[in-house]
């Protein structure tokens, strides 16, 4: 198989769906919030807000990054704590 053939068979994979459940209330909720906006679907708009949470949570799991690490030391041998 070409590169070329796996990329379009990994693209495949990233466009399957599943179904997910949410309690009706709450769908009609979504429904009535998107109106006017640019979701076409309550599918459309949730799958962005889960997307835009689990951004959240992994950019709070990260560890500091090297500037950040760098810039701590700097402080904690500037106050010396650190030689």
């Amino acid at each position: 198989m070409s590169k070329e053939e796996k990329e379009k068979e990994e693209a495949k994979k990233e466009r399957r769906f599943t179904t997910i459940s949410i309690p009706t209330p709450l769908y009609n909720k979504i429904k009535e919030r998107i109106k006017g906006t640019g979701f076409t679907s309550v599918s459309s708009y949730v799958t962005f807000v889960l997307r835009e949470v689990l951004a959240e949570v992994e950019k709070e799991e990260e560890p500091f990054s090297k500037e950040d690490e760098e810039k701590v030391k700097a402080r904690l041998r500037a106050l010396g704590y650190l030689d």
